[in-house]
């Protein structure tokens, strides 16, 4: 017998801080209706007050956070009201701007003398430099999307996010034509913060903005370290911060992140660290700053940062709520269409690909590297060729696609990025790449768009996308000098995103811009992996599956299935011809449907022969049977290790189906299991009913930690699939 469960009993008292929160923010919900705002229905509000002209509080039930308004503005209050902790130690100016070469600080107030702690009666002790930005008035709103969207695939997004938004406006004297406002959004139902800043230049006189920084926050520490760096310390668990200021192809958000930054503050001097280092200070800023002109009559947006506020140290419960932040901040990402990743020589192979989708259920076709379209050719030639192909795909009701590089190729000493160290070409992350801020890179974004308007085609795939590059050349059009390279190209970048991503079509592009339009990333995985024997591939794939949903939704990640050869291998590592490998190609289908994750499945074909054809049918029959609760969120039940069983489950407690759980057998043995299953986060409280692959559905009771015991019967280097109802 083996037992296996996740915490559940963190959750349960996370529940009784919840409910005393949202008893505090004297909300009208009755008291038993509460339980946990990943689990429950209930509706959370956000809500915005001002009291007597003097404050404004922010808070929803799951946060607070509280600032004064006189003698200028200044947060004094950000509470974790599901744990009733305060996260704040100091008040922090509101942000800070280097304009024309000099800095000021926007809002905040001086004079507090203990930094370690907060008491509000110090408020009326503490005053207000007439160097600063001042707070002249606010508009409150409701939050609204930062860029058009448009849905055209099959998607699990259910409703989109609300919230409210509160803008506090700003002035000096030294900028009498220049509108500041720094934004604060707060969702509904989530512990949910945005902040950005924005500004309009009204005169007739350029701005030069040479550095933004758009949060400060003075927040408690996570550890008290006599002696150690700030480095190397702990970072503050329960404030999860991400921004729209991310790169570098790591297809991780915490290392992907460019602009969050946690500091010490020597000004803490009652810290128990001895060099006044302790990580307390956070900062949102670009390092090597923003670097642009703001001409007369133009805006600017600062990067856009959320703040998620954490109830746990559990990291599976972290990372739900880390996906529910994307379901609602990143809605596109959603959609999740079953595509076939084609190698193509010739128009035919394209067509006769076209036809297997229709016959099998799949509803799209991506060109693949290694096939024979260029986007970048827009020769009417060219064009009518791609535009009859796609015409024929929609006739059929299929989707298309295709793939083009960036970053990662060397175009000419005139147009790749100049290393500010040689001042010649190379440095780049990929070693030599092209600026898309030059003039090649300003015609590839136009040929791009041009490809998509007058093909009609619905998928980009854009692989090496900007990385960060930073280029020294004075000579390209796109951006002055090495200053502004940087800023110049992510936004070029962004903007080709968010002009797709507003006429639907979808994005699969290998780094962390979901913030600004793309649709998927790869879950995380080593190419060369898929040289390796089927046998091994398939427990690293459901592996790979294990760790890259952590924090992403399943549709937010792609897989791979080599159909033919790829970076290298041997018979044993493929799967054509394909019906001589029928039941490694089910189970790969399997594992990759079954988690959600759409794989790129590369090669010529779906199907050789009729039986071939079959299992690809069953297959995607069955995924769209449990479309929806196979794109719910996973939780973790035991990684492969090739040793003993493993697998995961989806849960949803609002839907039809509570949950579906995925069981793996790696062994060279059938396996009876005496398995513990966690249902704490179905929503199901007494019992459950439980149905073997949508047969023999039985009622079973639940213990007080919401588990089930289930024995189930897994054969021989195979799987088996259960259905919570």
């Amino acid at each position: 017998m083996m037992s296996h469960s996740l915490i559940t009993h963190p959750a349960r008292i996370v529940c009784i801080f919840i409910l005393i929160g949202l008893i505090s923010c004297n909300t009208n919900v009755e008291q038993e209706e509460f339980y946990d705002w990943l689990v429950d229905s209930q509706q959370r509000k956000a809500e915005i007050t001002l009291l007597d002209d003097k404050e404004i509080h922010m808070g929803n039930g799951l946060i607070r956070r509280s600032f004064v308004l006189s003698p200028n503005m200044a947060c004094f209050d950000f509470t974790n009201l599901m744990t009733g902790e305060q996260m704040l130690r100091t008040v922090m100016p509101e942000a800070r701007i280097i304009l024309d070469g000099k800095t000021y600080q926007i809002g905040g107030l001086s004079g507090q003398q203990e930094r370690g702690f907060f008491r509000k009666e110090w408020l009326g002790e503490m005053e207000s430099s007439s160097e600063d930005f001042q707070y002249q008035s606010h508009e409150i709103g409701e939050i609204t999307t930062h860029f058009p969207t448009k849905t055209v695939f099959w998607t699990g997004h259910k409703k989109d996010a609300t919230g409210k938004k509160v803008s506090f406006i700003y002035s000096h004297p030294d900028f009498e034509n220049l509108i500041l406002k720094v934004h604060y959004e707060l969702f509904d139902d989530l512990p949910l913060m945005g902040k950005y800043l924005t500004l309009e230049n009204t005169g007739k006189e350029s701005i030069h903005i040479d550095q933004v920084v758009n949060e400060i926050l003075g927040i408690v520490e996570e550890e008290s370290a006599v002696v150690g760096s700030t480095e190397k310390m702990k970072k503050p668990h329960q404030l999860y911060i991400e921004n729209n200021f991310a790169f570098n192809n790591a297809m991780h958000a915490e290392l992907s992140s460019q602009a969050t930054h946690w500091k010490p503050d020597s000004s803490y001097t009652s810290q128990v660290n001895y060099e006044l280092r302790t990580p307390s200070t956070l900062e949102v800023y670009p390092e090597r700053g923003i670097g642009i002109d703001l001409k007369p009559g133009e805006n600017f947006q600062s990067i856009r940062t959320y703040e998620l506020v954490l109830d746990s140290y559990d990291r599976e419960r972290n990372g739900l709520a880390r996906r529910k932040m994307y379901r609602a901040l990143a809605p596109w990402t959603l959609q999740n269409p079953i595509f076939m990743h084609l190698v193509s020589k010739n128009d035919e192979e394209v067509r006769t690909a076209i036809d297997q989708c229709v016959a099998t259920g799949y509803e799209a076709l991506i060109l693949s590297f290694g096939s024979h379209i260029n986007m970048e050719d827009i020769s009417p030639e060219n064009i009518s060729r791609w535009k009859d192909l796609a015409d024929y795909a929609h006739e059929k009701g299929i989707k298309i696609g295709g793939y083009s590089l960036f970053s990662s190729r060397r175009i000419s000493d005139e147009h790749d990025v100049i290393s500010p160290i040689t001042g010649k070409p190379g440095g780049a992350f990929f070693g030599n790449a092209p600026c898309m801020a030059s003039q090649w890179g300003l015609d590839y974004l136009d040929k791009l768009r041009f490809f998509f308007e007058n093909t009609g085609f619905d998928i980009f795939e854009n692989d090496g996308p900007y990385p960060g590059d930073v280029c020294a050349s004075t000579s390209h059009p796109g951006h002055e000098g090495l200053h502004d390279s940087q800023w110049v190209q992510i936004n070029l970048q962004k903007g080709l995103y968010q002009w797709m991503n507003a006429r639907g079509i979808y994005i699969n592009a290998p780094d962390w811009y979901f913030l600004d339009g793309t649709h998927k990333i790869a879950l995380g995985y080593r190419e060369v992996n898929f040289s390796l024997p089927r046998e091994r591939q398939k427990i690293l794939n459901r592996q790979n599956i294990h760790d890259g949903t952590w924090e992403k939704t399943p549709s937010m990640g792609w897989g791979f299935v080599p159909l033919t050869a790829y970076h290298g291998g041997g018979a044993d590592a493929v799967l054509e011809p394909l019906n001589e490998h029928l039941e490694d190609y089910r189970q790969l289908m399997m594992q990759y449907y079954g988690a959600g994750v759409q794989a790129c499945y590369r090669g010529p074909r779906l199907y050789d022969t009729e039986e071939t054809k079959a299992v690809v049918i069953s297959v995607i029959d069955w995924y769209k049977k449990y479309r929806d609760i196979l794109n719910a969120d996973i939780i973790r039940l035991r990684r492969a290790d090739g040793r003993d069983w493993d697998g995961w489950m989806h849960v949803d407690p609002q839907g039809r189906e509570k949950a579906l759980i995925m069981l793996f057998n790696p062994t060279k043995q059938p396996m009876s299991k005496d398995l513990v299953i966690p249902l704490y986060y179905t929503g199901l409280n007494d019992k459950a009913s439980v149905s073997v692959e949508g047969k023999n559905k039985n009622s079973y009771a639940l213990n007080q930690k919401q588990e089930v015991t289930l024995r189930v019967d897994i054969p021989a280097d195979g799987y088996t699939w259960l259905v919570v109802e």
